[in-house]
């Protein structure tokens, strides 16, 4: 296993991390700006004089809760954005997030360098879909599943905004346990994979998802999906509790017959007025070169 690594979503266009501290963090989204809880900003902020269209206020709770503050000019429908060759909708959600996560954008970069047209990835735990036509739109073939309709369905509708709509993706409403091990029973195989798991989740038919507990099941049913062929495995985790360390030893024991390595760290964010990290998701990940 090598050293812990950082992934850092570097600003673009239409987002940046313009500045945090204090417990809060100031960000851009297209042509809006907002602020938002985050408790790792524990350092002084660059400014104080933010200035925002609108600012979640979260709840006492720890694992979420609270609402939005907004000005009359952001639109509650979404508005469009984009990165790279993509469009997509911006929303402010009930979750305090904006309906996608900036900092995954480099893994959606590095996916697109492995894979080639042709390709097939899974994504599992896909939400809005952004990380599966980063892929489709270099001609790979996806698989999306969320147990969530009203992800898919906002997955779909970014696909039409980036004229992706005709592309090769599978929109699957479905419990990500439960399809990956239908997909194992059939013996299909995937190029890659993307696993994006929430800390606590519900499938759509009441089906039960907690992190700790069910994690090693469905990493296992990922291997189970791999061959010899396969590019890689990509395992993101938001719930900070856990280790990169811990997650990369289940990762490498389950790829250790298929060759390769298995890399692990941090994901952050770098912000735009001092170029300090913003810590956000741990990761590990199985390569093949």
């Amino acid at each position: 296993m090598s050293d812990l690594t950082t992934i850092i979503a570097e600003p673009w266009d239409d987002y940046a991390l313009v500045d945090s501290g204090h417990g809060r963090k100031l960000e851009r989204y297209g042509r809006f700006r907002f602020i938002r809880p985050e408790p790792q900003a524990m350092w002084a902020p660059a400014t104080t004089a933010w200035e925002a269209d609108g600012d979640f206020i979260g709840a006492s709770d720890e694992d979420g809760g609270g609402r939005w503050h907004l000005s009359r000019d952001v639109p509650r429908g979404g508005w469009h954005i984009r990165w790279d060759d993509l469009r997509f909708t911006a929303q402010n959600t009930p979750f305090r997030h904006l309906g996608f996560f900036p900092d995954m954008a480099p893994v959606w970069s590095w996916m697109r360098e492995r894979v080639g047209e042709r390709s097939e990835v899974l994504n599992l735990f896909g939400y809005t879909g952004i990380g599966s036509l980063a892929l489709a739109s270099k001609g790979v073939s996806v698989t999306h599943v969320d147990a969530s309709k009203k992800s898919v369905e906002a997955g779909k509708a970014n696909a039409f905004l980036s004229d992706l709509g005709d592309r090769p993706i599978r929109w699957m409403v479905d419990d990500a346990v439960k399809f990956a091990a239908r997909e194992v029973r059939r013996g299909k195989r995937y190029d890659g994979i993307l696993l994006d798991p929430p800390k606590f989740g519900r499938g759509p038919d009441g089906e039960v998802w907690r992190l700790e507990e069910h994690l090693p099941g469905l990493i296992m049913h990922c291997r189970n999906l791999l061959d010899a062929e396969s590019k890689f495995l990509v395992l993101t985790v938001y719930a900070i509790r856990m280790s990169a360390l811990a997650i990369a030893e289940l990762l490498r024991q389950a790829t250790a017959d298929l060759g390769g390595r298995v890399e692990c760290g941090e994901m952050a964010v770098r912000e735009e007025a001092r170029g300090l990290l913003m810590p956000t998701a741990i990761f590990a990940r199985w390569v093949k070169d």
